[in-house]
């Protein structure tokens, strides 16, 4: 087995046990058995359990956020200020959508974010930060400007109900859309669910907000 395999199948195995059970339940031995290799290759290859999160996250974020500035790029050239809307819907459907074309789940990703927040991850918070945090200043920085009557403190708190509301939908797509279909006989895919997402978390954002 070559090294880029080893490295691929230790992430995949430790993608997929960390969405279900956890970072902190999720133990290395339980993650080197799922892939079929021993203990010393995550040791050599990762160093430690946080840099294989970190790793994880990092196959995620950097096609996301890749796609998700070269989509801002391209609108931003046309020479007009962003709306709430556009900018929710380059976040959902350019960067979401970028996962799907790398072989990521969106729905996992969302998971796995989810889980950064809720479980005690200091080091994963940091690592996104230094990694990431000129994108997530850009696109924050752009849909504040698109609701200028907005004060800054009321600004930060409907941006995570904005990302909380996004998370938990996407994470959670499956058990919502099976609901959908016993309770009403109605069906919707992720790119219907996320069309739909896109005028709910703007008026999130936008109500009271403008003058």
């Amino acid at each position: 087995m070559s090294q880029t395999d080893t490295i691929g199948r230790i992430l995949d195995a430790a993608e997929v046990l960390f969405a279900e059970r956890g970072f902190t339940e999720t133990s290395l031995r339980t993650i080197t058995s799922t892939a079929g290799v021993n203990l010393a290759a995550v040791n050599y290859h990762f160093g430690s359990k946080k840099e294989l999160i970190q790793a994880v996250f990092e196959r995620f974020l950097t096609p996301f956020t890749a796609s998700l500035a070269g989509e801002l790029d391209r609108r931003e050239a046309a020479g007009q200020r962003l709306t709430v809307e556009e900018l929710l819907e380059s976040l959902y459907r350019v960067g979401l959508g970028s996962l799907a074309a790398e072989g990521r789940d969106p729905q996992r990703f969302m998971r796995l974010l989810g889980l950064a927040y809720s479980q005690s991850q200091g080091h994963l918070r940091r690592f996104i930060v230094s990694r990431y945090g000129d994108s997530y200043h850009r696109f924050a920085g752009l849909l504040e400007r698109a609701l200028p009557h907005l004060d800054p403190v009321s600004f930060y708190w409907r941006l995570y109900f904005m990302l909380g509301a996004t998370v938990f939908t996407l994470s959670s797509f499956d058990a919502i859309e099976a609901i959908l279909r016993e309770d009403f006989g109605a069906q919707s895919s992720l790119p219907e669910t996320l069309d739909r997402l896109v005028p709910a978390a703007a008026a999130m954002l936008k109500v009271n907000a403008e003058g």
